[in-house]
């Protein structure tokens, strides 16, 4: 099990390296001067050399790459261009703002979606089955701006007006001492993730409640508590892992979008100010960022498949 693990983690390693030179690359091919946007159209050449000269525009772009991805590993982010601060000090906050928003999304999405998935393979045909199946199709059909919409104007403005349309903290105070503004950018991703892990949680369930193992401990007298949790769940849970992996890593994407709407402090919020103020140290860092939580959290659903997976197991022993 332990080489199969390596594996993934090198892969892993690579996979980021290479995103690390599509970023640079992408950034480099912006149109226009850094240095000009940043400063304006009345500035100075002696002003705009200097900038250059900060932002090491002019050194060779492979020097420049370099030392951005050393930068990278020790923690040096750069300095915004944009502000003139640390990156990493800019950033702080909204990284622990849209972790919050991740991980309040996340623990409500997973298990509902996998109870109700199993719920709904456990009640096949039947009324809730068919509640949470066209539930979900019809949530998984909208993209996550219509959703966020919709519960705007269902509890902030036409129907309600209980929770705030957007989020209102005082600058420098953290989003979380503010719980009712977290609720409708919560709401809208856990909305927006939870039907897939529903759909493939119980398709995967009717896989294996139909498997020649379950039959067998079925003929054997085993309980069907004890066939649901100990020779079916398990099976289970090894493909829909991966499911789960890539909504959470779309929620590291798919937050910009959420953030935007509702004006919520986060890396969502930071990258569109970075691009519009053509930030190119922020925006390099966010989308690394982004891809980096792609990358971790696809490799912990290997490692999740591989635990969750009696063949996976003994093969990698074997």
């Amino acid at each position: 099990m332990m080489p199969i693990i390596l594996r993934r983690l090198a892969t892993s390693v690579l996979i980021l390296l290479a995103v690390s030179v599509l970023v640079f690359v992408a950034t480099l091919l912006l149109p226009g001067d850094p240095a000009q946007a940043i400063l304006g159209q009345q500035a100075t050449p002696e002003r705009l050399a200097a900038l250059r000269e900060q932002m090491n525009l002019n050194d060779p772009v492979w020097q420049r790459y370099l030392t951005w991805l050393g930068g990278l590993f020790i923690g040096d982010f750069g300095v915004s261009a944009a502000s003139g601060g640390a990156v990493s000090a800019l950033l702080g906050e909204r990284i622990g703002a849209s972790l919050v928003l991740l991980v309040a999304a996340g623990a409500i999405s997973i298990p509902v979606g996998l109870l109700l998935g199993t719920y709904s393979a456990l009640r096949r045909g039947r009324a809730g089955d068919h509640i949470a199946t066209g539930t979900s199709l019809v949530l998984a059909a909208l993209p996550e701006f219509v959703i966020g919409i919709a519960l705007v104007t269902l509890f902030s403005t036409t129907v309600f007006t209980i929770l705030p349309s957007v989020t209102m903290a005082p600058p420098g105070e953290p989003v979380w001492n503010y719980p009712q503004q977290l609720i409708l950018p919560t709401l809208t991703l856990v909305l927006v993730v939870t039907p897939y892990i529903i759909r493939m949680m119980r398709a995967t369930m009717l896989e294996v409640l139909e498997s020649g193992y379950v039959e067998m401990a079925r003929l054997k007298g085993v309980p069907e508590r004890q066939v649901i949790l100990k020779h079916a769940l398990p099976h289970a849970l090894s493909p829909v892992a991966q499911v789960v992996a890539i909504q959470l890593a779309w929620m590291a994407g798919g937050v910009v979008v959420v953030e935007f709407l509702f004006r919520y402090p986060g890396i969502g919020q930071a990258l569109v100010d970075a691009v519009t103020n053509r930030d190119v140290q922020v925006v390099q860092v966010l989308a690394i960022l982004i891809a980096a939580v792609y990358i971790v959290v696809n490799l912990l659903a290997d490692v999740v498949g591989i635990l969750t997976n009696p063949k996976l197991r003994t093969g990698g022993a074997r």
